[in-house]
């Protein structure tokens, strides 16, 4: 008998608490929305949902299913839920960490080998900041590392280290060593905007009206592929596969992500994305897209395989770069962040 009423309070003990089966997607920044499935999330009252220590607001909330915003100051990803009598069992998410803010990136930031992330204040169309590029490293936080460039647009490093920055204002396309000294590498490039080497230290340069140019390292300039002319700036990286993956975001819905061979032909890798812009692939093949899928906006993985599914979840996701660390910088379009995905990027030069 004692054992009978034992294990009916284990029951209803059990029964009561809410239960997490799934947190989808597992990670996000402030912002983003997190769509928790189990039981029990409604006993006492509405539920609850604390990310950290701060509570989250709740969009959705039901017996089973609870839509939750990642709040401003989670300083960690343990979610728990409260139906109003029990918390849940922790379960751990990944969630962003804010490194800087007051920023205009308009596309992914630059990661060199030690980590330092590297991102823009572009501003407007003809605006002249007092800081063009700014360094964020792990001790000193965010410095301003470069200025005097108008509308600095899209960043890349070359395997010597040397940072690449384009200009969609003046047609420019500048060099950088790490000390901080400028100089210009090539002119004439259009609306410069996206930036990408290819395994044999060629520089690709989109430019806004379409065309796709080819620098080599001795600075020869080639017309390497053209496609149609964008609204926004190109986004570029190279895959394992050596063709060049390009976005430009539309006002459609149903965006394409454009893949390049070596050749120059273009054809539509990936067909479903809203607004895509930065991308970089991870060291399994898997290609990242700032993005939104289905009207929820983040970032975007597409699998070798073509199939697609929201990795990280936020709003005004601008572009990202995977660090030595195994981690990802998101750049949004006033912030940087740094998420500890557990994922290596696929290295520069193959």
């Amino acid at each position: 008998m004692v054992q009978s009423l034992l294990d009916m309070q284990f029951f209803r003990d059990s029964e009561d608490k809410p239960e997490i089966a799934q947190v989808l997607p597992g990670a996000a920044i402030a912002g983003g929305e997190l769509e928790i499935r189990g039981t029990g999330f409604l006993r006492g009252g509405r539920a609850k949902v604390l990310v950290g220590d701060v509570q989250a607001p709740v969009i959705i909330g039901s017996q089973s299913f609870i839509i939750a915003k990642v709040p401003d100051g989670a300083d960690n990803g343990n979610l728990l839920v409260d139906n109003g009598e029990r918390l849940s069992s922790i379960w751990n998410c990944e969630i962003g960490i804010q490194l800087a803010e007051d920023l205009h990136p308009v596309s992914s930031p630059a990661v060199d080998s030690q980590g330092n992330i590297f991102t823009t204040f572009s501003g407007t169309r003809g605006q002249k900041t007092p800081v063009s590029v700014y360094k964020i490293d792990s001790r000193k936080g965010m410095t301003p590392f470069l200025s005097d460039i108008m509308n600095p647009t899209g960043l890349a490093f070359d395997r010597e280290g040397l940072l690449y920055i384009s200009s969609r204002n003046d047609e420019i396309v500048y060099q950088c060593t790490p000390s901080g000294q400028l100089s210009i590498f090539v002119e004439g490039m259009g609306t410069a905007t996206g930036l990408a080497f290819d395994d044999e230290g060629n520089l690709y340069v989109g430019d806004r009206s379409g065309t796709i140019f080819k620098v080599s390292p001795t600075r020869q300039i080639y017309v390497f592929a053209t496609v149609e002319p964008s609204i926004a700036a190109y986004h570029m990286t190279f895959g394992s596969d050596q063709h060049l993956y390009i976005t430009g975001p539309t006002t459609s819905s149903y965006d394409v992500v454009h893949r390049v061979a070596p050749d120059g032909q273009v054809e539509i890798f990936f067909r479903g994305l809203g607004r895509p812009q930065g991308l970089a692939f991870d060291d399994a093949g898997n290609l990242y897209v700032s993005s939104s899928l289905a009207g929820r906006r983040g970032v975007v993985r597409i699998t070798p395989n073509k199939e697609a599914s929201l990795f990280l979840s936020g709003p005004g996701i601008v572009g990202l770069a995977f660090t030595p660390s195994k981690a990802m910088a998101i750049a949004t379009n006033n912030a940087i962040f740094r998420v500890n995905v557990g994922i290596a990027g696929r290295p520069i030069w193959g």
